[in-house]
């Protein structure tokens, strides 16, 4: 099957930033001159610039073993050590790292002094636990500063942190606790979540019993953080709360010194069937390409920025860009624990001007979720502190690029659109906001010192005004270092593809623009095929976007028997659109707006109106699950998904058509 994915939607609209932006940006064009001179000088660069090494590295790249990378392989470092103590040494003790707010208003402010007193004394608990270096420990909790003392502390004494995203079934935590042999798990009883406590000491204690195959077999501690005040069962003997061991520990720890190939934690990929993936990322490399990207991306004053990125810890996100870049960096940022919409539609935008943030880094679900909502509500607010706007996650239409600059953004606030995988562990590709003229939709170019390409099945560059498949084409400092006891099918995975040319194929597609810049189109797996022209859902998607009454859309490919395969739409109306006007009619005037907007060949042949979209606990949209509906056959894994109702709705809407 070819490779070249046609491209129908055309985007003009340019923004540069302004000059007194660009007068202060941090990051400037000589970064790109920088790395393309010498690729690895300019990473060894950024690594004594941007860390402390205990040990000095004289080797930047050992890449003698495709694909299995080592950087900086003879440096040794302490990851908490660089994302704290330092901080404190330099004399920023009292700086605020944590501004927290939990969902019912509840709030603690951590300086960088509080946080690193907390982490020793963790790390004492943790040593006295057993737990060293190479050890596995599971972490299972809500948005609470305990949930990065608690990464931080495993990291300090060499041990290898598994987070899972507290939303997760208690099958789904056992199978991370056993695949990754986890000694220890560290959890709360409960946290905040839509107006009342969600437990999850409960679900802990159900992976740890026999799910039919036995007892869970390696785990010795539960370490409790006391959070939602629930009641919880008690294990003596294997249970221990967190406030009475860590208040009694002593605050004096010393951070050794650890190799900066030292695992530093695996992540487990989510959302695909059968056993999940471990992605494995290790120490001096990962926070190498953390720092940077979080510096220089999002253009990083730490000295008066007050940052926010509303992932949860739970995923590669929240590891990233919440706790070691900004921290890594000496940043001030806001960490919420609950939802956007609780207790009312505008928390975050109430947040965004009770702590003055300058920095908001979020997903495009939720800023589609906010156009959904009207623009009357955020409007309520002074959101007049920020000064610089990030989307991560998936492609961001341009619409709702437009929406956030205009509206969140008061038209005048740069956008970074960041490009980048739990498994490349660090930004990739992004606009540099002081540098970039951007446009609406694209995520532009590779950051200095990442080379990518848009390749056809053959590996050969597809050249401008050109789609394909998205390949990395040189090793990166963040990258992973393999799938946690499955180097096989590590190779097959991410290599096996292009493994003639050495390229990392990340399972996008994408094009080239006539300016050379990069448009993400999806996963190749969403691609259709419709009479012979292969087509993006992120095209067709955004199309549907643009029209005034779209909030969101979903699309997918379903088998036809005159067209191979046929577009079907799923859409969310927007409220402010319906308090006007009826939905009658509008399922067959989007049909027409596609075909006006791109072309007849991507004309849908169904528009399904619906009230919510299946999407995964990190707001990816689970597009098999509406293949399943669109093809009439049985739906699949639903587990995943943050609400599992969602698909029943879908479906009785479908069977009244």
């Amino acid at each position: 099957m070819s490779s070249q994915i046609d491209h129908l939607l055309n985007e003009t609209r340019r923004f540069a930033p302004s000059a007194e932006f660009a007068a202060s940006a941090v990051a400037t064009a000589e970064l790109y001159e920088q790395a393309a001179s010498d690729r690895e000088a300019f990473w060894a660069d950024q690594a004594r610039e941007l860390l402390h090494w205990h040990t000095p590295f004289s080797e930047v790249l050992d890449w003698s073993s495709p694909p299995f990378a080592r950087w900086f392989g003879d440096g040794e470092l302490n990851v908490a050590y660089n994302c704290l103590d330092r901080h404190v040494l330099a004399g920023n003790g009292d700086r605020v790292a944590l501004l927290w707010e939990g969902e019912p208003g509840d709030e603690r402010r951590v300086t960088y002094a509080e946080l690193t007193d907390e982490v020793k004394r963790t790390a004492n608990v943790l040593t006295e636990l057993g737990i060293g270096e190479g050890d596995r420990v599971a972490l299972y909790l809500p948005m609470i500063p305990e949930a990065v003392a608690a990464m931080l502390a495993v990291a300090r004494v060499g041990a290898i942190h598994s987070v899972v995203f507290g939303g997760f079934s208690a099958d789904s935590l056992r199978a991370r606790i056993d695949d990754a042999g986890a000694k220890l798990v560290i959890t709360a009883d409960g946290g905040y979540r839509k107006g009342k406590v969600s437990p999850l000491k409960p679900a802990v204690d159900q992976a740890l019993a026999d799910r039919g195959s036995g007892a869970q077999e390696t785990v010795e501690h539960v370490l409790v953080v006391r959070r939602g005040g629930n009641d919880v069962d008690w294990t003596p003997g294997r249970d221990i709360w967190w406030h009475d061991a860590v208040a009694a520990a002593s605050a004096e720890h010393e951070a050794k010194p650890f190799g900066a190939e030292n695992p530093l934690f695996i992540l487990y990929t989510s959302g695909t069937t059968g056993k999940p993936k471990g992605i494995l990322h290790t120490s001096g490399g990962y926070l190498t390409q953390a720092a940077y990207t979080h510096r220089n991306v999002f253009d990083l004053h730490p000295e008066r920025d007050v940052y926010w990125c509303t992932a949860d810890i739970g995923w590669i996100t929240g590891h990233s860009y919440v706790t070691y870049g900004p921290l890594a960096n000496g940043a001030t940022q806001v960490i919420y624990e609950g939802t956007p919409d609780a207790p009312h539609p505008g928390r975050w935008w109430e947040i965004v001007e009770k702590y003055g943030v300058t920095i908001l880094y979020t997903a495009p679900t939720a800023i589609r979720s906010f156009m959904k909502i009207g623009r009357q509500v955020p409007q309520e607010f002074d959101l007049s502190s920020l000064r610089l706007l990030g989307s991560v996650g998936e492609p961001i239409n341009p619409e709702a690029w437009m929406w956030y600059r205009n509206v969140i953004g008061a038209e005048r606030t740069p956008i970074v659109d960041t490009w980048w995988q739990t498994e490349t562990g660090a930004i990739m590709i992004s606009a540099l906001p002081g540098v970039t003229e951007t446009k609406p939709g694209s995520a532009q170019v590779p950051l200095p010192g990442i080379s990518v390409d848009v390749v056809d099945e053959s590996g050969a560059e597809v050249g401008n005004d050109a789609g394909g498949l998205l390949v990395v084409t040189e090793p990166w400092p963040s990258m992973l270092r393999g799938i946690w006891g499955d180097p096989d099918r590590f190779v097959e995975t991410y290599w096996e593809k292009f493994a003639d040319r050495g390229y990392y194929f990340a399972g996008d597609g994408a094009r080239r623009d006539e300016d050379g810049d990069i448009w993400l189109l999806g996963r190749v797996d969403d691609v259709m095929n419709v009479s012979g022209h292969r087509l993006s859902t992120a095209e067709i998607e955004s199309a549907l976007v643009g029209n005034e009454a779209v909030a969101e859309a979903a699309v997918v490919g379903a088998n036809d028997e005159t067209t191979g395969q046929a577009v079907v739409s799923f859409v969310i109306i927007k409220e402010s659109y319906l308090r006007q006007h009826s939905p009658e009619g509008l399922a067959q005037a989007l049909r027409a707006w596609v075909g006006e907007q791109i072309g007849p060949i991507a004309r849908p042949r169904d528009v399904y109106i619906v009230t919510e979209l299946p999407k995964t606990r990190s707001g990816k949209i689970m597009r098999r699950l509406l293949r399943d509906v669109a093809e009439g056959r049985e739906v699949g894994d639903t587990t995943t998904l943050a609400d599992t109702m969602v698909m029943s709705t879908i479906q009785a809407k479908l069977s009244t058509k």
